[in-house]
């Protein structure tokens, strides 16, 4: 069980990320690829992303295992709620002191030592040289980085308007309980997961770990590649930060916009496009757009089919966002920036 210590100072400094990180996406999107679990949401994902692999794989399954820790410094933040953007995350990486590799990789061996990796396993570390890394050479840690870039440039950065959508669409109901309730509400209102019993927030975890905050905040980072329970960094020093799985309930994670667009025609159908705006339930939507409950229901699943909408259950309502593919629409068709 996973239990993180929140004072009263902390919870003042409980705080959204603006969207999704790409280096945690990267990562937890590494553990989905070699999961054969999920084929629902990630299926698609996955047979449409291995094919572009080269040798990526096989250098990041050196550090990166199937399960359990994986190096803090793969996934470098920053103070504040603006995520890095991946080039950014690139860089400090590469400015890790050598000294924290060496006990972050001494800790990924010994982690290795304790679940007991097969000797085939340990043998895929070897392409690595994490001997080298360890001391910080610059070639290892090069190609390291190239093999990030390369799996983010195939797994990730084709599919980042999805995971934007779908992290947007878990802010807006987080920001709905923050103003509802307050940080109380915030943090009630996270995934099953977890449990707020105040002042500890409570997760299921692999392991026993407690997280003590002592006047620093936490950070909440919703991720779309992580599954079922949370992730936090191993190194209390670092800044806390509370990376969780956003729900996939709904539409395909990855549909692609088809032959539904062609009844998006109407004025009804653009005004209520226009209304869901940055969310809103159905039954707002309904009366902000002057039409039926039932025609309201009926316009918003179309514009999720269409990929326009990303819809996510929250208690007994549903709330609607847009997609930035729908937002692209609203805007005259002016595209939205890739991190």
């Amino acid at each position: 069980m996973l239990r993180i210590h929140v004072s009263g100072w902390d919870l003042s400094k409980v705080r959204m990320a603006t969207g999704p990180d790409a280096l945690w996406e990267t990562i937890l999107s590494f553990h989905r690829l070699r999961d054969r679990r999920a084929s629902t949401v990630f299926g698609k994902w996955r047979a449409e992303t291995r094919p572009r692999l080269n040798g990526e794989v096989r250098l990041l399954s050196a550090i990166i295992p199937p399960r359990g820790y994986f190096p803090d410094f793969l996934t470098p933040t920053q103070e504040g709620s603006e995520p890095l953007d991946f080039n950014t995350g690139m860089e400090a990486l590469r400015d890790t002191p050598p000294e924290r590799l060496r006990a972050e990789l001494a800790l990924l061996g010994a982690e290795d030592a304790a679940v007991g990796r097969t000797a085939t396993a340990r043998r895929a570390v070897r392409p690595m040289r994490l001997d080298a890394l360890r001391e910080g050479r610059s070639e290892p840690l090069g190609r390291l980085i190239g093999a990030l870039r390369s799996y983010h440039r195939a797994a990730v950065e084709p599919y980042w308007p999805h995971i934007q959508a779908g992290v947007e669409a878990d802010r807006a109901v987080r920001g709905r309980a923050l103003l509802d309730g307050g940080v109380d509400e915030l943090l009630a209102s996270l995934p099953p997961v977890f449990r707020w019993r105040a002042p500890v927030l409570e997760a299921d975890y692999p392991v026993d770990r407690e997280l003590r905050l002592d006047g620093r905040g936490l950070l909440l980072q919703p991720s779309f590649f992580c599954r079922g329970t949370p992730v936090v960094l191993r190194d209390p020093l670092l800044p806390p930060v509370l990376v969780y799985p956003v729900s996939h309930a709904g539409a395909p994670a990855f549909a692609e916009p088809g032959p539904w667009l062609g009844r998006l025609l109407g004025k009804t159908r653009s005004t209520v496009l226009r209304t869901i705006g940055d969310g809103c339930t159905t039954s707002e939507l309904a009366r902000r757009a002057g039409v039926s409950l039932a025609s309201a229901s009926q316009h918003a699943c179309v514009l999720r089919e269409a990929g326009l909408v990303h819809t996510l259950r929250h208690g007994s309502s549903v709330l609607h966002t847009v997609t930035p593919l729908g937002g692209s629409l609203l805007r005259g068709g002016a595209p939205l920036a890739v991190s």
